[in-house]
């Protein structure tokens, strides 16, 4: 290995950085490697930051945005521009310890493993009700997907330069990396460790944005849900039509008046709710289609140290 890149997104991480580099220093002596800090359009003091420690390394480059384009965004522009034969993926936040890198690096070099990823084996320290949703989410997405997500895989991991090529490929606006992760294919091995929390700052996400980044990640990799809604379609489609030659025999066999205002309203209101969810569905896909074909960037960069011609 010649050069190693370390890719490492950021959003309002002003007190995250230093320590950050610091660990990373540690745990790379005298391995020849670079940092690219993505600041994402933070609106702290991130970037200045991040320049003052770029001051004194010149193996330390950044990227900033004109706005805050989300993390997905960040992460394929660090992988853009990343040089290293090998690259990783890590979180400011040092929920991702820089002490395994170089077990990391290692595994690698003598095996034969062009991704080596870690995942969480605990969520100590995690709300319970985002805990649930997270697992939950994982079942879901592998029963109707085409590709397996790993519960508790996190998106810091080390990769070969032919898999980042190879994801780069993959130049979609709507983009959701633990899928694209996956679906690129490649010999991997998982490297487990326990939950570790934030050192400092918090976290931008919230719980409901968690849920919509769910949302989107399904939507990326499959199409069941489109099913699901002409499943209803036709279930109850049938269920009218049976419904409909009930009442109509009753009618001309007792001369039954059709009574239940109740069970009408409420029948009304379910067949409503179903074709709102059902075109609501419809509707996000419409949507990731709408934004695709605008081909518009994936981010624009503000300023940056890295050269033109490097990116």
């Amino acid at each position: 290995m010649d050069l190693l890149t370390i890719v490492v997104t950021c959003f309002n991480e002003e007190t995250s950085i230093g320590i950050l580099f610091k660990e990373i220093e540690k745990a790379l002596a005298g391995i020849n490697y670079e940092i690219i800090f993505v600041n994402d359009g933070s609106n702290d003091n991130t970037l200045i930051n991040i320049k003052e420690i770029a001051k004194f390394n010149s193996n330390i480059k950044y990227l900033s945005f004109s706005r805050n384009f989300g993390k997905e965004s960040a992460l394929y522009a660090g992988l853009k521009s990343s040089n290293g034969d090998l690259v990783c993926v890590m979180d400011v936040d040092l929920q991702d310890p820089p002490e395994l890198l170089p077990q990391m690096i290692k595994m690698i070099e003598t095996e034969d493993y062009d991704i080596v990823a870690t995942r969480r084996v605990t969520r100590a320290g995690e709300p319970k009700i985002r805990s649930t949703f997270a697992r939950l989410f994982y079942k879901i997405f592998n029963k109707i997907s085409k590709i397996d997500l790993v519960d508790g895989a996190r998106d810091y991991r080390l990769m070969t330069r032919q898999v980042v090529d190879s994801i780069l490929e993959l130049n979609e606006y709507n983009r959701f990396s633990k899928g694209l992760f996956q679906w690129v294919g490649y010999n991997t091995k998982w490297l487990e460790y326990e939950n570790i929390e934030r050192r400092s700052g918090e976290t931008s996400w919230s719980f409901f944005g968690l849920l919509s980044y769910s949302i989107e990640g399904i939507i990326a990799f499959t199409t069941v849900p489109l099913s699901i809604s002409t499943f209803f379609g036709i279930v109850f489609s049938f269920i009218a039509f049976i419904l409909i030659i009930f009442i109509v025999i009753k009618n001309l066999l007792f001369s039954d008046p059709v009574a239940g205002w109740t069970s009408t309203v409420c029948i009304i209101l379910l067949l409503g709710g179903i074709q709102l969810f059902s075109i609501g569905i419809l509707g996000k896909y419409l949507e990731k289609t709408y934004t695709e074909t605008k081909n518009r960037p994936i981010y624009i960069i503000k300023e940056s140290n890295i050269d033109k011609d490097k990116k």
